[in-house]
């Protein structure tokens, strides 16, 4: 069973940037399609960037031209870099994965672990 661990969220000006982390266990991340989503208080959890196995990119329009997503297979990481942030990307971030590029668009993809914080604040 796949099980990410997130990492790389903190407390950052508007303007500046950030990249987030995502470790897979229990599987190759080369095998799944990954999504990066993010849940603000009082919100629901929002898909905010996923990538399928051969590297086609899905990005929420708030985030489109700040936001990458990418991959490193030999690390098994994801990674969310984050650049011209804004008060409003402020939540808890999540990754998860599944070989179902739809579900993973979805965000019906079972557990979830525990994020990162990020707090956009000037």
């Amino acid at each position: 069973q796949v099980q990410v661990v997130e990492s790389g969220g903190g407390a950052v000006q508007p303007g500046g940037s950030l990249r987030l982390s995502c470790k897979v266990s229990g599987s190759i991340v080369s095998m799944y399609a990954m999504g990066w989503y993010r849940q603000a208080p009082g919100k629901q959890r929002e898909l905010v960037a996923a990538n399928t196995r051969s590297g086609t990119t899905t990005y929420a329009d708030s985030v489109k031209g700040r936001f990458t997503i990418s991959r490193d297979n030999a690390k098994n990481t994801v990674y969310l870099q984050m650049n011209s942030l804004k008060p409003e990307d402020t939540a808890v971030y999540y990754c998860n994965a599944n070989s179902d590029y739809g579900r993973v668009i979805r965000g019906d993809v079972g557990s979830w672990g525990q994020g990162t914080q990020v707090t956009v604040s000037s």
